[in-house]
């Protein structure tokens, strides 16, 4: 699991980062039907046959990767200064979805693995091969090929958008290594927007089933032993479970496993093209909303599916396919779980009028060009991968996709880029006080040498300019 340790209630994240250890699918329940249990019997009742439908198809999986250090340049003096190597290993969950062996996981379980074994219930352990991972959602899809082809026990992913706040649910996993694990608790909130990475296009599962490291990627799972969401962080000041956690919702789940298995390698979201804000009280006042809750719309992308479907500057979504919206993340997540091509239905607020809009489901702009290269020579941003700026990109990586085309940073890497402070989301504006626009231009502007070197970057919308010295 991921984790940060503040003096706040903390995320943490639940693969567990330690040395790496070591059929069918069942026929489904009967559908349960929601109710307050009436006396100290039915309260004592059992959770054994939904566990005893799901544990089978919940595994543990353990990465490593090669991790190289680099050592402290007084030890270059006496020749000691050559980088060594590290392996590095991480437990975490998973979950059979497919009876030929396709897992779903969280990425960050799995993420620069460089060797991945999946053990089942039954003990068995396969090597495992990663057919999509995706960082902004946290999710990765696996693939184990047992032999003979036999068929695997696995879960079903119920997308059909009823879960309610208060029902029950069982958390499976391996927390800490320590072997397969059942917890239960409720739903505690839906639609939740809290995420580790800062992304505000996200939306979770709240529950206080208790989810501790080594959970990440198991199955949040219902009363009818399917999947309604993958375990994914907690809110915790030590590090453990206080009873809030968070998982991905089902809905999300399944388009990243059609994804994977119809053979794509990554996932192209639905892209609405429009810039957003969440709607505040005064806004709400001014609208005549009767609660503070939607997204403004503050600019419409030229040609864009709202664009084309007939949103305007200045309305306030309020429902996404009948479904009330919270804020701008809220509606972002609802469009990106669509197909490409899909019909979307909004509804806004216009004026003081009410209006239902069609809005087709499309990819955001991939213009310009990605040109994805390392950079690679002595010079500050040796090691980080950057390409070019568009839409695609930036809402690939959980940008702005209305921020103005350059140079961004992927992924800082390993060299002197990560030592210089550069990370993923900053764009490069200038090289030694020379404007760049592409990575054509960057890697012209590189080619100058020297061991001095000025770079302008952009974060969080602001340019700095910092001095390097290599």
């Amino acid at each position: 699991m991921r984790a940060f340790r503040v003096l706040v209630p903390t995320l943490v994240l639940l693969a567990a980062c330690s040395p790496a250890g070591n059929s069918q699918a069942q026929s489904t329940l009967p559908a349960p039907t929601r109710a307050v249990p009436t006396s100290a019997l039915t309260m004592r009742q059992s959770f054994a046959p939904v566990v005893k439908k799901a544990s089978p198809a919940v595994v543990n999986i353990s990465s490593k990767r090669v991790v190289r250090q680099q050592v402290d340049p007084f030890w270059e003096l006496f020749g000691l200064g050559a980088p060594r190597d590290r392996v590095v290993g991480s437990l975490g969950s998973g979950v059979i979805v497919r009876p030929d062996g396709v897992i779903v996981t969280n990425n960050h379980v799995v993420e620069g693995g460089q060797e991945i074994t999946v053990a089942l219930a039954d003990r068995r352990e396969f090597p495992a091969k990663v057919l999509l991972a995706d960082p902004r959602t946290d999710l990765a899809i696996l693939k184990i090929d047992p032999p003979g082809g036999e068929r695997l026990p696995a879960l079903a992913i119920d997308d059909t958008g009823d879960l309610q706040v208060g029902d029950l649910v069982l958390a499976i996993g391996n927390p800490f290594g320590v072997g397969q694990t059942v917890t239960n608790g409720i739903v505690s909130a839906l639609n939740r927007t809290a995420d580790p990475s800062g992304d505000a296009a996200s939306s979770y599962i709240q529950t206080d089933a208790a989810i501790n490291p080594g959970n990440s990627g198991g199955p949040l799972v219902d009363m009818n032993g399917d999947i309604i969401g993958i375990n994914s962080f907690i809110l915790s000041r030590s590090g453990t479970s206080s009873g809030v956690g968070f998982a991905i919702p089902s809905a999300l789940v399944k388009r990243v496993v059609e994804t994977a298995v119809g053979g794509g390698h990554s996932l192209v979201r639905a892209w609405l093209g429009a810039r957003m804000q969440s709607v505040t009280p005064d806004i709400a006042r001014s609208m005549g909303l009767a609660t503070p809750q939607g997204a403004l719309v503050a600019d419409i992308w030229p040609g864009g599916p709202a664009a084309a479907g007939g949103l305007r500057q200045g309305d306030v979504i309020v429902s996404v396919d009948g479904k009330p919206v919270v804020d701008a993340g809220g509606v972002t997540y609802a469009i990106s779980t669509h197909r490409i091509g899909d019909a979307v239905k909004i509804d806004v607020r216009r004026g003081h009028g009410d209006e239902t809009l069609t809005i087709r489901a499309e990819p955001a702009p991939a213009s310009p060009a990605r040109e994805e290269r390392e950079i690679s020579g002595r010079n500050p941003l040796q090691g980080a991968t950057v390409a070019n700026l568009s839409p695609a990109v930036a809402d690939q990586i959980g940008m702005d996709p209305f921020t103005n085309p350059g140079v961004v940073i992927l992924n800082g890497g390993q060299g002197i880029a990560a030592q210089a402070g550069l990370k993923a989301g900053d764009i490069v504006r200038a090289v030694n006080g020379r404007r760049v626009s592409n990575v054509r231009d960057l890697v012209a502007a590189l080619a100058g040498g020297g061991r001095v070197w000025q770079i302008t970057i952009e974060r969080d919308g602001q340019e700095v300019t910092g001095t390097f010295q290599v």
